[in-house]
């Protein structure tokens, strides 16, 4: 048999898929998002037991819940994100609060620091999003000294943003073979990243709670402002426009605890602690 002319198997580009990821997030105004976000960094650090003067690294920051959390409590962080404009955004909020923030463009799979530099390794909603999952494990470990802490909320798949991303994949497929971010959720998909250098992995399930006008208030303003609904509404253009619009908000309105007051959704999601070996 002739191997030259059998199929390749080959995985996908991750190069390529990470070019196109970087260009969603930077769509929109993914700040105004994040910025209501605050509670989740703000538990987070106090679940990591933060102590001042501690080196934080805040990994995929966007713009810095997880960041202004650490250095509120008197840490050494320096933020990172691969969108510059969200960066920006940190460094605005940190300012306003006259705290004391480094900030530094990076990649998550590629982090531009020394092996064993920091005491604590965070991200909120933003490493789970990287292309090549096994990249950006490894490298937060990396930085990490040994006996430290990797702290991180990640969305559940049965959870509310779960299923948004899955009633946004019906309309627009993901990038074929790429492993789905609702996996950093998941304990065994945690052990096959971190585990051979875990000394511990805590998943504990945590909620937090949207609140908006109604369901269609929150997907007309999630589409102006959230990378990944908007460029979803792109692809589909006017004519499946009408359909994702109606599916997001039947998918709202399922989950909605506010009756008629108002769109009122609890999200679950996972709050992860790792402590390195």
């Amino acid at each position: 048999m002739n191997v030259l002319n059998q199929p390749s198997f080959e995985g996908p580009d991750l190069k390529a898929v990470k070019q196109r990821q970087q260009t969603v997030w930077s769509t929109g105004d993914y700040p105004a998002v994040g910025t209501t976000l605050q509670i989740v960094g703000e538990t987070l650090a106090e679940d990591l037991d933060l102590a001042p003067g501690e080196r934080v690294l805040d990994v995929a920051a966007g713009n810095g819940n997880a960041t202004l959390a650490a250095a509120r409590r008197f840490c050494d962080v320096v933020s990172t994100d691969y969108v510059e404009a969200w960066l920006r955004a940190g460094m605005e909020r940190a300012k306003a609060e006259g705290l004391a923030v480094a900030f530094r463009e990076a990649d998550a799979e590629d982090l531009p620091f020394d092996d064993a530099t920091f005491d604590v390794v965070t991200s909120t909603f933003g490493v789970m999003f990287t292309a090549d999952q096994e990249a950006a494990a490894q490298s937060m470990l990396r930085v990490l000294k040994s006996g430290g802490r990797i702290g991180m909320a990640n969305w559940t798949a049965a959870g509310f943003i779960g299923q948004v991303f899955k009633t946004i994949g019906r309309h627009v497929p993901p990038p074929a073979g790429v492993r789905s971010p609702l996996e950093w959720a998941s304990e065994d998909r945690l052990r096959e990243l971190f585990g051979p250098q875990a000394a511990s992995i805590s998943v504990s399930p945590r909620k937090f709670v949207f609140r908006y006008r109604s369901a269609r208030d929150w997907v007309e303003t999630w589409r102006e402002i959230y990378g990944p609904m908007n460029k979803a509404f792109e692809a589909v253009g006017e004519d499946g426009a009408e359909a994702l619009e109606a599916d997001l908000v039947a998918v709202a309105e399922a989950a909605s605890v506010g009756g008629e007051r108002a769109m009122i959704v609890p999200a679950d999601y996972a709050q992860v602690i790792i402590q390195k070996r």
